[in-house]
């Protein structure tokens, strides 16, 4: 199928700008948090920079191009 890569390449971007965008919105709320929402906002932070990490691991183990993808 033709352009099947790039189709995949554009899934990857937008689940990327959608991570992103959640970390910037949960790194301004923590100015306005209280101690109990800075753990759960902190802990989600963890999750997202997890899973940006992971996506890096996995391009780079099948030799795909970070730069290409967004990562």
């Amino acid at each position: 199928m033709p352009g099947e890569g790039a189709q995949y390449i554009a899934f990857i971007q937008d689940v990327l700008i959608t991570v992103h965008q959640n970390l910037r919105e949960l790194e301004s709320r923590k100015a306005f948090a209280d101690a109990a929402e800075l753990d759960y906002i902190d802990g989600k932070i963890a999750a997202y920079r997890e899973l940006i990490k992971m996506l890096q691991m996995s391009a780079d183990d099948h030799a795909l191009p970070r730069d290409e993808i967004g990562l």
